[in-house]
């Protein structure tokens, strides 16, 4: 079986929801017998890099906020038609408008939708109605449609009378490491709150920055994330950045396990989300997570993590303080947050679910 992965910027993943989740699954299926190429992006995947066995095919694109995507994704479709393969996967609802074309000369085609990517308070009127329409695509070009949580399956079923396969995100066995590296960023172990994400609107970090400002603490707050065409949004927050609020920019491999090991807690303020995978982490490494409560969170952390109400600042700031004055109550959620995840969240599972649906669609 020959797979094509296109619409993610590349692997190995470096930052990205949707370029994690092709970095893991795509590395799994190869095991399994299955050929994956993914289309990579040059400023994303460094030349001459080679991953577990999956064929990294480099391409380039317009490097601009609303020409990145659809350049890309328009050149890896037609090299994937001419490459006859047997399945070509899109990831995200813009890339799914192409998901009918390598049909017509044979291919299989699925689209997995990570997001409503139309309500990322980042883009303009027009690119959210051009995302909005691109729900219907999604929907019925492909010969199967996929979604990373049950919210977006039943959006989709009573939206689009599409009935969406469910195959969430994932999360590995966590890898806990004693404070090392992150001393030099200027965290003490057990003595910082922790946000790991993108740097844009609809992660809700400037509703955080605000309530964490109006607590009494000698806390820190950790901001893990780099910009993602938002510079206008990171400016803000800047804003905030004191000895107490530290923007770090991205963090990865050892000193982002680090991260996650030593936080006294992390809070995940999104407004909207598909499956968040740093939700996932916190919760395999034994975090008290503070959430907002929009579906997609609570779907994933059900009992196992304290939710405020989105976009209340107010809520925001009690609920934190309260964790922050309360270290029995953190730690309580330790133990059943890990088994909870690890438990429902496993990226092996995700992998043999994938390619169980690639086999049913050439049966």
């Amino acid at each position: 079986m020959r797979v094509a992965m296109i619409g993610q910027k590349g692997i190995p993943a470096t930052y990205g929801g949707i370029e994690r989740h092709v970095d893991e699954i795509a590395r799994r299926l190869v095991p399994m017998g299955i050929d994956v190429d993914v289309f990579c992006r040059l400023y994303y995947t460094p030349a001459g890099a080679e991953y577990h066995g999956v064929k990294l095919l480099r391409r380039p694109s317009i490097h601009t906020k609303h020409l990145d995507a659809i350049t890309h994704t328009t050149w890896a479709t037609m090299e994937s038609i001419f490459r006859r393969y047997d399945i070509v996967h899109f990831h995200a609802l813009g890339p799914a408008i192409f998901s009918g074309l390598p049909r017509l000369t044979g291919a299989k085609t699925a689209v997995t939708v990570h997001g409503l990517d139309w309500q990322r308070e980042k883009w303009g009127k027009f690119a959210r109605w051009f995302l909005r329409q691109c729900e219907g695509p999604a929907a019925h070009l492909p010969d199967r449609t996929i979604v990373v949580s049950k919210t977006l399956r039943q959006h989709f079923r009573e939206a689009h009378h599409c009935d969406a396969a469910f195959i969430p995100n994932g999360t590995n066995l966590p890898v806990v490491r004693p404070a090392k590296k992150i001393t030099q960023l200027g965290l003490t172990p057990g003595k910082y709150v922790l946000f790991v994400g993108r740097l844009v609107p609809e992660k809700g970090v400037h509703y955080l920055c605000e309530a964490f400002q109006r607590i009494d603490t000698d806390m820190k707050l950790a901001l893990v994330g780099g910009l993602s065409f938002s510079q206008g949004y990171v400016d803000v927050l800047k804003k905030y950045e004191s000895d107490r609020i530290r923007l770090l920019d991205y963090v990865f491999g050892e000193s982002l396990d680090e991260l996650w090991s030593n936080a006294y807690c992390v809070v995940q303020p999104s407004t909207m989300e598909g499956l968040s995978i740093a939700l996932l982490e916190a919760l395999s490494y034994g975090r008290c997570v503070l959430i907002s409560d929009i579906p997609e969170n609570m779907e994933v952390a059900e009992e196992c993590a304290v939710s405020f109400r989105s976009k209340d600042v107010d809520d925001l700031k009690e609920k934190l303080e309260h964790l922050i004055r309360n270290p029995d109550v953190v730690h309580s959620f330790g133990d059943r947050a890990r088994q909870h995840i690890l438990q429902h969240y496993s990226w092996d599972k995700v992998a043999e679910s994938t390619a169980e649906l690639y086999r049913s669609m050439l049966a």
